[in-house]
C-alpha cells in the first residue's frame, strides 16, 4: 500500500503504490483517482482502505486538480486547487499524482501541514512556494518538505520549444532524456523552489514510468490510476 510512509513528531505522511486495492485491471489495484473510467465504487473503496490504514477515524480533505497555483485552507468541500494546508489536527491532506510531483509539506512545532501538486504547469506557476506562504500565514516557519514519486527527467521527453519555455522559468528543469532528446525534471525543479524559499527537502521519490508499482500516465496512458500523498497532524 505505501512506496513510503514515516513520521516527524506528530507529523504522519506516506505516498501509496499500487497494490492492497480492490480495482481490476488494467487499474488494480489500489486505484485513487478521480477521474477515469475506474469503477467509482472500487476507488471509494480504496480510499477507505488507505484511510483505515494511514489514519483511522479521520476526515479526508482532496482537491479537484486543475495544474494551476491556487492553495486553498483545507476543510471544507473539494475545491479547484492544487494545494491544500491546514492548522487541524487528524486532517488528512491528499494530492494525487500518475506523473506529476507530490509534495507533503509540514512544521510539526507549528501545527501546520500542506500537500501541492506540481506538474509541467504548477512548476512554471510555483505552486510550492504558494504553498509554503499560506503556511507561513497560519504561523509556520520551520517548514520540512518530503518529494514522492514522479516521472524523472530521464523519461519526460516534451518538445524543444517547452522545454525552453519551462526551464527559461526554473533553470533546475532543464533535462535529457536517456535516449538523447529534450526533457524536462520537474523533479528538480520543485526541489529547487522549495529550498530557494526556505524549505528542507526530503527526496523520497521513484520514477513513477520506470517502476511498475507506481501509475504512469507517460507509461500507461488512460489505463494509469492515480497514486496519492497523504499528511496529518496527529490530535
Amino acid at each position: 500500500m505505501f512506496a513510503h510512509r514515516s513520521s516527524t513528531g506528530p507529523v504522519d505522511l506516506a505516498f501509496t503504490d499500487r497494490y492492497d486495492g480492490v480495482s481490476a485491471v488494467p487499474f488494480d489495484s489500489l486505484n485513487l483517482a478521480l477521474v477515469g473510467d475506474d469503477d467509482p465504487e472500487a476507488v471509494r473503496r480504496n480510499v477507505a482502505l488507505l484511510l483505515d490504514e494511514f489514519a483511522p477515524g479521520a476526515t479526508l480533505a482532496d482537491m479537484q486538480q486543475v495544474h494551476g497555483h491556487t492553495v486553498v485552507e483545507a476543510g471544507g468541500p473539494r475545491e479547484q486547487c492544487d494545494a491544500l494546508v491546514t492548522d487541524r489536527a487528524d486532517l488528512v491532506l491528499m494530492v494525487r499524482v500518475a506523473d506529476c510531483v507530490p509534495v507533503l509539506l509540514a512544521d510539526p512545532a507549528a501545527g501546520v501541514v500542506g500537500a501541492a501538486h506540481a506538474g509541467r504547469q504548477g512548476l512554471v506557476e510555483d505552486v510550492v512556494g504558494a504553498c509554503v506562504a499560506r503556511m507561513r500565514d497560519l504561523g509556520a516557519s520551520t517548514i520540512q518538505a518530503w518529494v514522492g514519486p514522479h516521472i524523472c527527467g530521464s523519461c519526460y521527453e516534451v518538445p524543444a520549444a517547452m522545454q525552453q519555455e519551462v526551464a527559461g522559468r526554473e533553470p533546475a528543469s532543464l533535462a535529457t532524456t536517456s535516449w538523447g532528446t529534450p526533457a524536462l525534471d520537474i523533479g528538480a525543479g520543485v526541489r529547487a523552489q522549495l529550498e530557494r524559499v526556505g524549505v528542507t527537502v526530503t527526496d523520497v521519490s521513484r520514477c513513477t514510468r520506470e517502476s511498475p508499482d507506481l501509475y504512469s500516465h507517460r507509461r500507461d496512458g488512460a489505463g494509469a490510476g492515480r497514486l496519492a500523498g497523504v499528511i496529518r497532524m496527529r490530535p
